[in-house]
This record gives C-alpha cells, structure tokens and sequence, in this order.
C-alpha cells in the first residue's frame, strides 16, 4: 500500500457556524474547499481534518479533536471569554472550570472538554 497522505473527518450541521467556531474561536487556519463543498481545518504541526456538511448530523460521542497548549488555564480562560462552555463528566475530578487536573505525569496531561457548534467534542490538554 502506497498510501500518499492521510487525514481525518467529521460532520456538521451547519458548515457556515463550524466555519466561524474554528476560525474566529479557535482561530485555526480554515480553507472553505468551496469545489468538495467542506471546511479543511489545518491544524499547527501540519495535520488537517475535514469538517463536512451531514442533513442528518448526530454528534460523536467521542472526543473528535486534541488540540495541545501550553497553559491550559489560560486556555480555558481565553475560549471561556469566548463564550466556550466547558463540559463536565462523570468520573473525572474536575475544578470549576471544568479542568481535569493531573498531578503525575504518569496519570496523562491536564485536560478540559467543550462542544463545537453541532455538539462535537474537543479537547484542550496541557502539554
């Protein structure tokens, strides 16, 4: 197998929110591929997902994007102020910014959850 690239997707209700969303408060670099009619997000470091239009979208029940930061506090604070809410879950400690607080390395990284426009899942981790 000569595979060439590779990539990931996933599905939206309105590619014209998803647009603003990663764009504006994300402030991921976005191509609206106008000819295949879907949103690539380039993400830093050089990867990029596909966000495409789905009439019958049901949001992942899953995380669908990582994005890594260096401050997670400060994270969470700048894309509060956006008006990002934070999720909460069951089994996780979490403060009351929704942070899920690593105190050993070996338990894995800070990490913080919140919901795109058509209710899929990101994450903010501390790395």
């Amino acid at each position: 197998m000569d595979i060439k690239q590779a990539f990931s997707s996933f599905s939206t209700d309105d590619l014209k929110r998803a647009e603003e969303f990663y764009g504006q408060t994300l402030g991921l670099k976005v191509e609206n591929d106008t000819t295949m009619g879907l949103l690539k997000l380039n993400l830093p470091g050089g990867a990029t997902v596909m966000v495409y239009p789905k009439p019958n979208h049901v949001p992942a029940g899953f995380t669908v994007l990582n994005l890594m930061v260096g401050d997670i506090d400060k994270a969470v604070d700048e894309l509060t102020a956006k008006g990002v809410v934070f999720e909460k879950y069951d089994g996780f400690k979490q403060d009351a910014k929704g942070i899920a607080r690593s105190k050993n390395p070996q338990d894995g990284p800070s990490i913080a959850w919140f919901k795109d426009p058509a209710g899929n899942i990101i994450a903010v981790l501390e790395g």
